[in-house]
C-alpha cells in the first residue's frame, strides 16, 4: 500500500515528470516505480512528458472564437429582452401607481364581480406599488 502511495506522489510530483521513472517488477511480483534503476536487476525506462503539447492557434471567426461570439451574441439578446422586459413593467408598475394615488374610487374584478377597493386596500396597494418600482426600476 506505502509503495502505492509513493509511485502516485512520485508521478504526480512535477520535479518527477522531467526526469526518468523506472519500472520493474520483484521476485515477489510487486511492481516498483523509482527515479533510479535496481542494482542488479532489468527495468523498463516510461516516456514522461515534460510538458502539455501546444494549443493550436484559432483561427479568427473559426472554431472556440467563432462559438464564443455565438454564445455572447445570444447572452445580449437575452439581456437586451430582459431590459424591455423590465422596462414595460416599469412602465406598467408607474401608471398603477399613478391611478391608485389618482382616484380614490378604484375597482378590481374579484371572482368575475367588480369591486371598489376601500382606502386601506388602496393604500396597501400603493405600497407595494412603490416598493416594487425602487427594487426594480431606476
Amino acid at each position: 500500500m506505502r509503495t502505492l502511495l509513493l509511485t502516485l506522489l512520485i508521478g504526480l510530483s512535477p520535479v518527477c515528470l522531467a526526469a526518468q521513472i523506472y519500472k520493474w517488477v520483484d521476485a515477489q511480483g510487486v511492481t516498483h516505480f523509482d527515479a533510479q534503476p535496481p542494482q542488479g536487476q532489468s527495468a523498463t525506462t516510461l516516456q514522461t512528458p515534460s510538458s502539455p503539447p501546444p494549443k493550436p492557434a484559432a483561427i479568427p471567426g473559426s472554431g472556440t472564437l467563432g462559438d464564443q461570439k455565438a454564445i455572447d451574441d445570444k447572452v445580449k439578446k437575452q439581456v437586451a429582452d430582459q431590459q424591455k422586459q423590465l422596462k414595460a413593467f416599469c412602465e406598467q408598475a408607474r401608471t398603477n401607481l399613478a391611478q391608485l394615488q389618482n382616484n380614490p374610487r378604484l375597482r378590481e374584478e374579484v371572482e368575475g364581480e367588480l369591486r371598489r377597493l376601500d382606502d386601506a386596500q388602496r393604500q396597501e396597494r400603493m405600497v407595494e406599488a412603490q416598493k416594487q418600482i425602487a427594487e426594480n426600476c431606476q
